[in-house]
Formats: structure tokens, sequence, C-alpha cells
């Protein structure tokens, strides 16, 4: 998984930095044994059916050129984003990505995949710690905001990150417009839970997985096999305040489900991504929270042709739907890395197949999406407003921080005494995660309440706001080093105002909403 939703990356500690589910590589109907490459060679089906993504020029006579020549390669056209020049096709030639790099016209061509799993490779920061809604909180009628008063939700006395990020005070002026939506690019979210059917956009939700956008009416909800991820992050962008459960960091917004995680063990593959994009600036969603890495690999080297084809196609939906309005927020990931370093160890990719290990440049090797250019990189931090032990972090790489939680070393006092973020789950349930995953989220939700006061803002400029409006976090007094024994240390470099752990700081939604 690639949180990866980081956690499988799910970049939630608690799907591994990202996450990312892979579908089984299975036999996929539709492509013919053989064909003739165009150069009176056979190409053979004599593989595994894989998934890839062919680039070329953003017009209609190349992309109708790319169509072609895949088929004559023995490939199969899934869909074609002509704006952008993305082709998706399937192929069970083996030689399929050498003969497409080898057409004339074709910019990049790579599989998105390599192989079935069994399981997923993540980085494990806890599992979900239900709670137990009625004997935390009795039932209270429906609250709202009236003047300087707010009355709390109630589990709010447990939602430490909502006062680190000034949230409370900022919803007693404004709790957002719902004319803002925050697309949740994940797992799947259950629609039907008390605290986001409120708030739920179904017209700008949909299941991307396999490139092709499903519009079929909860098609987007998570599969029945735990899928929480993406709707413990919904809650965390906008669980409406009604006298139910939690409050959001933006609660009067709307959020709505792009799934992009196969079934099985829930990879996020390229197709799916870049399906979410397109649907997401097709739809009007105004900002999407991407607390995930794309799989199979942690880092995707621009130096293999294969993996260089999806940098290009992800990079090119970025950048097209960030022209049509749409900005994206990213969870920098969960390994505790160091995203500028000049050299890290990479020893889980690809999480699909084998893994190998290997030596990478993260600046030739970015950790998708959270690295590439156009999207707003979020660190996470815990109750005691200090770097979180598994957030990664670097100079350059991380724009602003927002609460993620730290169960492990730092605890807010009480009630509770939970690390974690408390959020929505399926079924109406509550539970504690944490992870860059979690402050994704929260960061989404700043930005849509500076949406919200002025719908004019561009991606480019809401990034800019985000960073003028963060408070100002210096780098601790201590050398960091949580564990004691140097496993989670990290250097903190900078200024009191800029940091490789924080960036320009931890998000303010009561500037936000005064601005």
């Amino acid at each position: 998984m690639a949180l990866r939703p980081l956690s499988g990356k799910r970049r939630s500690v608690v799907f591994s930095a990202g996450l990312a589910l892979t579908v089984s590589l299975g036999l996929l109907p539709g492509a013919s044994a053989a064909a003739e490459d165009g150069k009176g060679q056979s190409a053979t089906a004599d593989g595994p059916k894989l998934s890839y993504v062919v680039n070329t020029a953003p017009d209609r006579k190349s992309v109708r050129r790319a169509e072609d020549a895949v088929r004559r390669a023995g490939g199969k056209v899934v869909t074609s984003y002509r704006e952008i020049g993305v082709v998706i096709a399937h192929s069970r030639n083996s030689g399929f990505g050498d003969r497409m790099r080898a057409t004339p016209g074709i910019n990049s061509a790579g599989a998105t995949r390599t192989a079935p799993i069994e399981t997923a490779t993540t980085t494990d920061v806890g599992k979900p710690e239900y709670v137990d809604v009625k004997k935390l909180a009795k039932a209270k009628p429906n609250q709202t905001a009236r003047g300087d008063q707010l009355n709390e939700e109630p589990l709010e006395s447990l939602q430490w990150a909502l006062p680190q990020i000034n949230a409370d005070k900022a919803h007693a002026i404004s709790q957002g417009s719902r004319d803002v939506t925050v697309a949740v690019i994940d797992t799947g979210v259950d629609d039907t839970h008390p605290d986001l059917a409120p708030n739920f956009s179904a017209k700008q939700s949909a299941n991307c997985v396999g490139g092709v956008a499903d519009t079929s009416r909860g098609a987007w909800r998570p599969y029945p096999d735990g899928s929480y991820h993406g709707t413990h992050v919904a809650g965390i962008v906008a669980a409406a305040r009604n006298g139910v459960g939690i409050a959001g960091a933006a609660p009067g917004v709307q959020v709505s489900s792009i799934k992009v995680s196969e079934p099985g063990e829930g990879f996020f593959y390229t197709e799916a991504v870049v399906c979410a994009f397109m649907f997401a600036s097709k739809t009007g969603v105004e900002i999407t929270n991407n607390s995930y890495y794309i799989d199979p690999w942690l880092f995707t080297c621009t130096n293999d042709p294969d993996q260089k084809a999806l940098v290009d196609s992800v990079s090119r939906a970025i950048n097209y739907s960030r022209g049509k309005g749409t900005a994206h927020v990213t969870s920098a990931g969960n390994s505790y890395t160091d995203l500028a370093a000049s050299e890290v160890t990479d020893r889980t990719s690809p999480n699909d197949s084998t893994p190998v290990e290997r030596k990478i440049n993260p600046r030739i090797c970015p950790d998708m999406p959270t690295q590439l250019p156009g999207v707003i990189s979020v660190s996470a931090t815990g109750s005691h407003k200090l770097k979180s032990y598994y957030s990664n972090y670097g100079t350059g790489q991380v724009d602003v921080a927002a609460p993620g939680g730290d169960a492990r070393y730092q605890l807010p006092p009480a009630p509770g005494k939970h690390g974690g973020v408390l959020s929505t789950m399926p079924d109406g349930e509550y539970a504690f995660l944490q992870g860059t995953s979690m402050a994704g989220p929260y960061v989404a939700g700043v930005a849509a309440l500076i949406k919200s006061k002025d719908p004019k803002v561009s991606p480019q400029e809401l990034a800019w706001r985000l960073k003028a409006q963060a408070m100002s976090t210096a780098c601790p007094d201590e050398p960091y080093d949580p564990s004691g024994n140097g496993q989670f240390a990290a250097q903190c470099t900078g200024t009191e105002h800029v940091n490789n752990f924080y960036g320009y700081g931890i998000v303010d939604a009561l500037a936000a909403v005064r601005r």
C-alpha cells in the first residue's frame, strides 16, 4: 500500500506511508495472443497481463497514433487522456514496454506494476484504536457556532489536534463553504457515516481503479475487507458539526471520495492516480488529499525507463489539474527519512513482488506524489508539537506541518491521553490512528477554509497562503532522538521560520478564516 493510504503507504502510519493496494496480476481479459508490431515482428503474449502508461504529445493526432502503436505491439487500450497525452494500456507481451519506447512519437512508456503479491511491505505504526462512543460521550443536541460561542461535539475533547491548529477558534468564525469540495483520493469513503453523510458530494465521487472512472452509486465506497483509511481521512477533513462524534478541520465544506486502491492488497497504481487527478479537475474539485505513495515503488526512479514513464504521467496529471484550479495536498511519508538526502536506502520496492535493496537519490527518484512539483507536502507532529517519530522530513521537501499523532513519545494530557488522531471509521465507528496520512487532511481542511474565504485563490497562491499563515515552529531545543537509541534520530536544520522538520510551520486555521 502506498500511507503507503501512509500507513501502505497510506501515508498514515497505519497503512504505511501512503497506502497502495495492488491488484493481483491475474489474467485480465482483452489482449490478443499475438500481433504485428509494425516492423514484421510478432508481439507474443508470453507473460502476465500488466498495466502500462504510454506518454505522447497532448493532442488528438498523437494520442491516436499512440493507441494504434499499442494495438500493433499486442496491447489493448483501456483509456486515453488526450489533454495530457497519456494512454493506459494492458498487455501480456513481455517486450511491450521496449516496443512502445522504440516507437516514434512516444515520449515514455512503462509498466505500472511488476507482479502479483501476497503481502505488501508497509511501514507499520500501529493498528486502529477504536473508541466506545457511548462510554466516552453522552448524546448532545445539534450544536452550531453562534458568534464566538461554539459548543463541542461529543468526542471533541479527545481531538487534541484541533486546538493545535486553532481550528476550534476558527470554527466560531467560519466552518467553510459548501461551495468547496475536498476529494479524498484513497481507499474509499463510507459516505453513510453519520458524521460524513451531511457533507458528502456523490456527484464528485468515483472509483478510479484500473484507470477509468466508475461513477455508479456506491462505487466510491471502501471494499468490505477492512479498508478504513479513506474514511478516517475524510473525517479529519470535514466531519460535520452536527452533535455527533467529532468535528473536522473544515466541517462546513463538502468531501468526496475517489477510490484508487485495488481489491486484495490494496495497492495504489499509477493509472488509478492519474484517473483520480483528471476526474477531480473535471468535476470541479477544489482540493485533493493524497495520503499515500504510488505503488509499487517507494521511490520511483527517472533513470529507469519503466519508472520514468510513471513519473511523467502523474506529473502531467498534476500539472493539468492545477491548471484547472485543483490544488493537491500530499502526506510526506512515514519512513522517518530525510527526503533531501543525497542517498537513501529503499528496501521495500517493488512491494508487489520481491523487494530489492536499492541505494537511490531522492532528487532523481521521487517519492510520488509528495516529491513531485506542484503539490503541498505535509509532515506530521505529535501532541507536543514536535515532529512525529515516523514522519519524513527534508529541506525544501516539506511545505508545512500538521497533527498526525505520535502514540509512542507524545501523549496529550487528559482526557484520553491518546497519542493518535481521532476520526471516523466505516460503519459509524471512530478510532485513533497516527501517520502523515492524518496530517495531510488537516492541511487540506485548512486549505478549504482559505478557499471558502477567497474562492478565486489559485492552487499556487493557496500554497503560498498556507505557508505564509503557518505558525513558525523552531527546531527542538535538544537533539531529536525520541527513542534514545538513535532509531528515529534526525537532525533538524534551518531557522525558526523555515526548517526541514516543519517547513514553514504548523498550519493555522484561525489565520485562514481571518484573512
